[in-house]
């Protein structure tokens, strides 16, 4: 059912009595006329003839396969092929193109990569003014919120450490008073390990926010970005959508393990708030990091 969705279905190509029996109804220049192929069809003085919509798709570096293709950038597919390491190149191919042919994406996204449920359906003049005035907002909040997350990002490490050690401080401790009750063994344990695994949720939020999007969305400026690929205002649409993909990335940091360790309620292991010194740690460095932009955008101001 998906694979029948977009222009370049393996289905209709490859399925006799679809693609090899349909045609172009006009003329086209790219594919001389053939008198056996063609034959009935009118002939033109240009020489076009009727392709069947397999020669129309796939034909070549005349197929509309071929021709969409060469519109990306190649650094862009290769890198995207790197990270899909779980698809052929044919397939991380296709999925591109259909990203490029695909009518939702042309028509209803507006060249836009990111989906939100801002505003209404068709945007009126009030959602497009609240638009404007929530960019403006983000881009001069950036300049102090951008350097206070770098901060705790770089703080989380050192706050991890420490609450590990006092962890295995606590260990004896908390075992002698529950007197080596069994459920308090089993939740010291599930802690422990809950505490130490929350190094997986930093390299995993690292991850994503320096490879999975940088893959798909790209970075920085340049023409290997597919906004530029795909989009005929070369990304400038999505600018503000990247800004606030960096606001939702820097709380990656703090939100996932939270939200692991709150997860371990469903389990019935009641961790409390054993990731709460993440944060309260933290505070007082993002506060000072903030300071920096702060002190930036006043001095921009008074000039």
């Amino acid at each position: 059912m998906h694979d029948v969705t977009w222009i370049g279905s393996r289905f209709f190509t490859d399925t006799a009595g679809y693609y090899d029996n349909y045609r172009s109804s006009t003329p086209r220049d790219d594919w001389p006329y053939d008198s056996d192929r063609d034959a009935g069809l009118a002939q033109v003085l240009s020489g076009g003839g009727y392709p069947t919509c397999r020669q129309w798709w796939a034909d070549g570096s005349n197929g509309l396969r071929a021709r969409l293709l060469s519109q990306v950038d190649p650094n862009l597919l290769t890198r995207v092929a790197g990270w899909a390491g779980f698809l052929s190149r044919a397939e991380v191919d296709d999925s591109v193109i259909r990203t490029i042919a695909s009518p939702r994406q042309q028509k209803l996204n507006q060249g836009s990569v990111y989906t939100d449920y801002g505003g209404q359906i068709d945007k009126t003049l009030p959602n497009v003014i609240t638009r404007a005035a929530g960019d403006v907002g983000m881009a001069v909040g950036g300049i102090a919120a951008f350097p206070a997350m770098d901060v705790v990002r770089q703080a989380l490490p050192m706050v991890l450490a420490l609450l590990k050690m006092a962890l295995v401080i606590c260990i004896p401790l908390v075992l002698v008073i529950g007197t080596y009750d069994l459920k308090t063994v089993v939740t010291v344990s599930v802690v422990q390990f809950a505490l130490f695994f929350v190094d997986f949720w930093f390299q995993l939020a690292r991850w994503i926010d320096s490879t999975i999007l940088d893959a798909l969305y790209g970075r920085g400026w340049g023409w290997n970005r597919p906004h530029y690929n795909f989009d005929l205002l070369v990304g400038l649409n999505n600018a503000f959508g990247d800004m606030l993909l960096n606001f939702v990335m820097g709380t990656m940091f703090i939100v996932m393990p939270t939200f692991w360790i709150m997860a371990l309620a469903w389990a019935d292991v009641r961790a409390g708030n054993a990731l709460q010194g993440l944060a309260g740690a933290t505070g007082d460095a993002k506060a000072a990091g903030g300071k920096g932009g702060g002190i930036a955008l006043n001095a921009v101001s008074k000039k």
